[in-house]
């Protein structure tokens, strides 16, 4: 087994950590922090739009059952690769979509993914997901973990509006 990491932000970190934790390989998924300037910030911190962090997921993934590729590939049907400025219903810098690579070969694969989303004509905006090295990673608070199990209601709310982006965009045979 080879344990490898993965981060990715798109929106509410609500919302990003189900359909990764549900993929085989996947050792875990925490919600937190990154791409900001402030140590240890917290959610309120964040929110406020005063750390430069966006909310993120971090994936620790078996690579040799699932692939980076397949984890990129997934994350386009989680977070409008168009919406520069926030997700759905989450507006701001710190809902933006980044895809943090810790390495060149993140840094292809994302590139090529990009790239190949791009050409693809699937969208009618350009793609502004930005691909960005890998920064410090802060855990959010716990109340924030696990969401998904912890306030199920909530979270099938705050789906709907993605849960619509991937019917628009994205087949049956194509979702995951």
């Amino acid at each position: 087994m080879t344990m490898q990491t993965a981060i990715f932000a798109g929106g509410c970190f609500w919302c990003m950590v189900e359909p990764f934790e549900t993929l085989p390989g996947i050792e875990k998924v925490r919600s937190g922090y990154t791409g900001g300037t402030v140590v240890n910030p917290t959610y309120e911190q964040v929110a406020a739009h005063i750390t430069g962090h966006t909310e993120a997921v971090k994936v620790w993934f078996d690579d040799e059952i699932v692939s980076y590729d397949s984890l990129v590939s997934l994350y386009w049907q989680l977070a409008d690769p168009t919406d520069a400025m926030g997700q759905f219903a989450d507006r701001g810098d710190s809902y933006r979509p980044v895809i943090f690579v810790k390495d060149d070969e993140q840094r292809r694969i994302a590139e090529a993914s990009k790239q190949a989303l791009n050409e693809s004509g699937r969208f009618d905006s350009p793609i502004v997901t930005t691909i960005e090295d890998a920064k410090p990673f802060y855990d959010a608070e716990e109340e924030h973990q696990q969401f998904y199990k912890k306030n199920p209601l909530r979270e099938m709310m705050m789906m709907i509006p993605r849960k619509k982006y991937q019917k628009k965009y994205w087949s049956d045979k194509e979702r995951k």
